[in-house]
C-alpha cells in the first residue's frame, strides 16, 4: 500500500529497509567519510543519499540497493563540490572519527593516509576513493563521476603523486592502468 506521494507504508518493507540500513551503514559511512574528509559532512552526505533512495526502495530492493545508494552518494558529493566552488565553507569545530584499537598495528598508516586525503582536491579524492578503496575499474569511475577515462587516469596520477609527496615514508602502489 502506498500513500499519495508514492511512499510505501507496508510494515514488511519498513522492516527490510531498516535491516538494510542497519547492516550497511558502517560501510557506507566509511565511504562517505573518505569522499568528504569530514565526519559531519559524511553524515550529511549519507543522510541526503538515503533520503533520495528511500522513495525508490520498492524498485531497487530486489536489484542492488547498496550499489544504488553508493551511486547516489557519489553524485550528490559531486553536486556539493560544484556548489562549493562558488562558496567555501569552513567548519567551526572539525571533529575526527574516534579511533579504536587496531589489531593489525597499521592505524598510524591509516591515520596518515586519511589526513593526506584531506589535502587532495575533491575530484582527486573521489578518484582515489573509488579506484583504490572501492576497487572500481577506471571505466566505472568515469561513469560515476561523469568524466572520461582519460580524466580519471590523469586525476589518479596527480593524486598518487601528491600522496607520495605528502607521505614519503609510506610506499604507495603504482598507478593502475
Amino acid at each position: 500500500m502506498t500513500t499519495k506521494r508514492g511512499w510505501w507504508v507496508d510494515e514488511d518493507e519498513r522492516v527490510r529497509l531498516a535491516e538494510f540500513v542497519g547492516s550497511r551503514t558502517p560501510a557506507l559511512m566509511r565511504v562517505a567519510y573518505l569522499l568528504t574528509g569530514d565526519r559531519n559532512a559524511a553524515e550529511d552526505l549519507f543522510q541526503s543519499a538515503l533520503a533520495r533512495t528511500i522513495p525508490k526502495w520498492e524498485t531497487i530492493r530486489h536489484a542492488d540497493p547498496e550499489g544504488y545508494l553508493r551511486v547516489v552518494m557519489y553524485r550528490e558529493q559531486i553536486s556539493w563540490w560544484r556548489r562549493l566552488r562558488r562558496r567555501r565553507e569552513t567548519p567551526l569545530n572539525p571533529a575526527d572519527e574516534p579511533v579504536g584499537a587496531d589489531p593489525s598495528g597499521g592505524s598510524d598508516v591509516r591515520l596518515a593516509m586519511r589526513a593526506a586525503l584531506r589535502h587532495l582536491p575533491p575530484a582527486q579524492r573521489a578518484v582515489v576513493v573509488l579506484r583504490y578503496y572501492e576497487d572500481l575499474p577506471e571505466a566505472r569511475v568515469a561513469e560515476l563521476l561523469g568524466c572520461s577515462v582519460g580524466t580519471v587516469r590523469s586525476r589518479t596520477h596527480r593524486a598518487v603523486k601528491r600522496l607520495r609527496d605528502l607521505l614519503p615514508e609510506i610506499e604507495l602502489l603504482e598507478v593502475r592502468r
